[in-house]
């Protein structure tokens, strides 16, 4: 994919998915690439409609919770790229974690009980649902790997006020009622997600994507209680099972690990897995759009000469 020169565009950042330009300094250009990461790593190679998947699902979700909170989406002028506001971001993604999954259980099950500040109750097996869903938060890293933090340290350290946590909070379990809400809908459990917030006019706004393969876990509804009963693993909807990969060929992204080799036959394995995620979250077929980089650039100039005053 191009890099784009956009007219009044003042900044350009490369991220691990995603390309961001910035507009007039108030306006982004987010194209969401085929690219994939995994423990911070981009991997070699892309994954067919990747982009497009991420990009329609995050818009879905975006238009789904406008009465919960303002978000920074305005236009999606192409399949793979959104236009919206800029906002000044908060360093930290509000993790929310409705089931001991994942990072939360791997730390459950080294025998540690708190996780960013949030104790868990004991006697929980993998996949068990929380009493009530948890906020993990982390920092948000520029460089290297995310880290753990509380709500006291993020006070603390001035990442946050009181009152905007406060604020961070209530949007983030509101926003997680309703992605386990439109989930169930479909056979589903929003089992955890990210989000990540920022401001504007002395507002706090919903940013970046929501409710995507890549940023939350999903499992199928039906028959998960039985599963949790045998012991069996969840069937689930997520990027996990690329991480899965990787750290069964002894990687997570550590000094002096190699990235092992992703055959054709698996990168279409993974780009179906995307697929059949959109299918089952928007309940539609999904139809696939090979755009080309002419064609994304004048949607978005065209898209942008009616929002950029």
């Amino acid at each position: 994919m191009a890099n784009f020169q956009f007219p009044q565009q003042t900044a350009f950042y490369k991220g691990k998915v995603r390309d961001v330009y910035t507009i007039n300094k108030d306006w982004l250009v987010m194209v969401a690439s085929n690219r994939i990461s995994a423990f911070d790593v981009i991997l070699p190679a892309p994954i067919p409609y990747k982009g497009q998947v991420l990009n329609q699902v995050a818009t879905y979700m975006l238009k789904a919770t406008t009465d919960i909170c303002p978000n920074w989406l305005v236009a999606t002028p192409a399949p793979d790229v959104a236009i919206g506001k800029r906002c000044e971001p908060f360093k930290i993604e509000m993790v929310v974690r409705g089931n001991l999954t994942g990072h939360a259980w791997r730390t459950y099950s080294s025998g540690k009980r708190v996780l960013c500040g949030v104790t868990m109750p004991e006697g929980m097996k993998e996949n068990d649902f929380f009493p009530t869903p948890i906020i993990t938060p982390s920092t948000k890293a520029s460089e290297g790997h995310d880290e753990d933090i509380s709500k006291e340290e993020i006070i603390a350290q001035g990442l946050a006020t009181t009152e905007e946590w406060a604020i961070l909070e209530k949007y983030a379990l509101a926003l997680f009622a309703r992605g386990k809400e439109i989930a169930a809908k479909r056979g589903l459990i929003l089992v955890d997600t990210k989000y990540e917030f920022g401001k504007l006019d002395g507002q706090v706004y919903l940013m970046d994507e929501v409710h995507t393969p890549d940023s939350s876990r999903y499992f199928y509804a039906d028959g998960f209680d039985e599963r949790q009963t045998t012991g069996e693993r969840q069937k689930q909807l997520s990027k996990e099972f690329v991480r899965e990969w990787l750290i069964a060929n002894n990687f997570m992204g550590k000094e002096g690990q190699t990235v092992p080799e992703m055959t054709t036959e698996w990168i279409n394995t993974i780009s179906q897995r995307y697929i059949e995620l959109y299918e089952q979250i928007i309940g539609e077929k999904f139809v696939p759009q090979d755009w080309t980089d002419d064609q994304r650039f004048e949607a978005t100039t065209k898209e942008l000469e009616k929002v950029v005053k």
